[in-house]
């Protein structure tokens, strides 16, 4: 058994903390007696610590299992971040790649390596795996093995037949997002014998929930970023809405705000990310891309300016704010027209039957795949193609795409990242080629290290500013040797697919039409649950998301909800207002973003009484001053 002393001193050597949180000194015990166990701590909790840290003070390796390789990639990057020994396997990586993680993990360089659930079923994996000592396997997000949600993932599953192959192995299941259903299914379906179980309250003492129903959103952005000089998160929808919003700020003078989203390159999504954990005043707007796997404590508030999917997400998101234990605020933006337009939305992305089959045989034709068949090369995906020949929207589409993804059908690439070059002729037998092939081929010989012996991964622009060629037409070169079948060229810019199995159309049909129904239905549910979140006006905001996980609380006394019941005293609201304008002239606008937790009527209504007052006057038509 590993001494409370030494996980303290390992704690302060790389993490710079000298308190544990809550639960995590018991999680991290238990554990490293060799008990299984769970944790269900909410975000901003120090979930990810719970096994980092028994890792580093471990013989040994261990194996993280986690659903997103996004997610994956963040969390090696902050731990190598702090000279931690972390890594991953993919199948975004070559044979070299990969060759050259299952050296360090045999060289003793890895403490953690992490991997997607479906790479348990690979025999190569198992057999490297075999030849290291592990220490412990985690499993994050292990709400996913759960059927009743829409993050079901069936591979999963496969957890508890893996470990089976290392019987002596203690297992810990962590997850921010579960019932007490869940927990109970994540307990039977990973065979956790007599696991301990940690719970801590998802409450947030020091985060206050602001619900303003309003439709002129982007000034009370403006404003309320103006009486915030802390660093933050402002959450929108789509990709389109971060850069509109943050072209729309700048434009008024707001330089400390920057947008993010997946489709970023990822020098790009680097920078930004880097820049923001590093500033204190710092704003992201960004989609749900940006936060999973962050930890910034300084976080002072989370702004959404639009509703989320489901309370789960909501309450992930906001909890990435307050971390430090100070008071942070996180305020959402709403209206019935965009609720009633989110409805229609949701409705339409869902294919009915014959919409959903009519996808996925266009899929498996444009790449050639039959029946009984699988293709195991990367094929570019061109969502125009597939749109112009079903005549459904780009949303059905990737809703079935991401559906298969998840159930291990296909890999479904939609982000940016390295493209893929192998050759397919023998390099000996370049003389049959015309002179112009055989000195392009050369060429790449030449410039893209390990060609000549495998397919590697590189960068067209790496390689361009190389040979001082122009990348577009560098690309159509390279397509047109792979038309050519000289060899084979994925474009890592443009979205791909792989297919993980062989083609099964009855399969598809029946048993994973039957989930895909099941998922889409859970999607809905928990939205209508959302809508309630936000609609109701008789009930604590914190009170009703702690009774959504199963825990009974009282009014936290500070929510929107619980402000308008009691009301502002009127010497207080007197007070703040004169305080504000003491500082600088506002318009009612201004004064309602910089008070977000106060009723707009009820502002207004004070205004007016100080104007009669003459405690205030106006300068203008709509500006207020002292």
């Amino acid at each position: 058994m590993i001494d409370e002393n030494r996980l303290r001193t390992a704690l302060r050597q790389y993490w710079n903390y000298t308190e544990f949180r809550d639960a995590q000194l018991p999680i991290m015990q238990a554990v490293l007696s060799g008990t299984d166990a769970v944790a269900l701590l909410p975000t901003g909790g120090g979930k990810s610590l719970c096994y980092q840290l028994p890792a580093i003070v471990s013989e040994g390796i261990c194996l993280v299992v986690s659903p997103l390789l996004a997610l994956i990639k963040d969390q090696v990057h902050a731990l190598v971040q702090r000279n931690i020994g972390a890594a991953f396997i993919s199948s975004e990586q070559d044979e070299l790649q990969q060759e050259q993680v299952w050296e360090d993990c045999r060289n003793g360089y890895v403490k953690l390596l992490y991997v997607s659930p479906e790479r348990l079923q690979s025999q190569a994996f198992i057999n490297n795996l075999q030849e290291l000592q592990l220490s412990f396997i985690a499993v994050d997000e292990a709400h996913c093995i759960s059927e009743w949600g829409s993050d079901f993932r069936p591979s999963y599953h496969n957890i508890a037949g893996f470990r089976m192959l290392f019987p002596h192995l203690p297992c810990l299941a962590l997850t921010a997002t579960a019932t007490d259903k869940i927990a109970q299914e994540i307990i039977a379906k990973l065979s956790l014998q007599e696991p301990a179980v940690f719970r801590t309250s998802y409450r947030r003492h020091n985060l206050q929930l602001i619900f303003r129903e309003l439709s002129d959103k982007y000034p009370f952005v403006q404003n309320y970023l103006r009486s915030n000089s802390g660093a933050g998160i402002i959450y929108c929808r789509t990709r389109q809405q971060t850069e509109d919003l943050s072209k729309w700020l700048k434009a008024r003078g707001e330089s400390r705000v920057d947008y993010f989203h997946a489709g970023l390159i990822i020098s790009e999504k680097l920078r930004r990310q880097k820049e923001w954990l590093l500033g204190s005043d710092r704003v992201l707007i960004s989609t749900n891309a940006f936060g999973m796997g962050i930890d910034k404590e300084n976080v002072d508030f989370i702004l959404h300016l639009s509703p989320p999917a489901s309370i789960e997400n909501y309450y992930q998101e906001v909890g990435r704010a307050g971390r430090s234990g100070r008071a942070s605020q996180a305020v959402i933006l709403w209206n019935e027209q965009e609720l009633s337009a989110f409805d229609e939305l949701l409705f339409n992305q869902i294919p009915n039957k014959k919409e959903y089959l009519r996808i996925i045989s266009y899929v498996y034709s444009a790449a050639s795949v039959a029946e009984g068949e699988q293709s195991e090369e990367m094929h570019q995906l061109n969502f125009d193609k597939i749109r112009s020949f079903t005549k459904l929207s780009r949303a059905k589409i990737l809703a079935v795409l991401q559906f298969l993804h998840n159930q291990d059908v296909i890999y479904l690439k939609e982000t940016k990242g390295p493209s893929y070059l192998e050759l397919l002729i023998d390099s000996n037998h370049l003389d049959q080629l015309p002179p112009k092939d055989v000195y392009f081929i050369e060429l790449l010989l030449r410039t893209v290290s390990g060609l000549s012996s495998h397919g590697v991964s590189f960068s067209e622009t790496a390689v361009c500013n190389k040979l001082n060629v122009e990348p577009v037409k560098f690309k159509e070169r390279l397509s047109k040797m792979h038309s050519l079948a000289y060899l084979k060229y994925f474009d890592g810019s443009s979205a791909g697919i792989r297919f993980l199995k062989p083609r099964d159309d009855r399969t598809i049909a029946g048993k994973y039409w039957k989930q895909f129904l099941l998922i889409q239905k859970s999607k809905l549910r928990k939205w209508e649950e959302m809508k309630y979140l936000l609609r109701s006006p008789d009930f604590c905001k914190m009170k009703l998301i702690l009774a959504y996980f199963d825990e009974k609380a009282e009014d936290c006394g500070k929510c929107s909800y619980c402000l308008n019941k009691t009301g502002t005293p009127v010497a207080l609201l007197r007070s703040e207002i004169t305080a504000r304008l003491s500082r600088r002239p506002q318009t009612f606008q201004e004064l309602s973003a910089t008070m977000p937790e106060q009723r707009g009527d009820e502002l207004l209504e004070e205004l007016k009484q100080m104007l009669d007052d003459g405690v205030v006057r106006m300068l203008n038509f709509k500006t207020y001053t002292i």
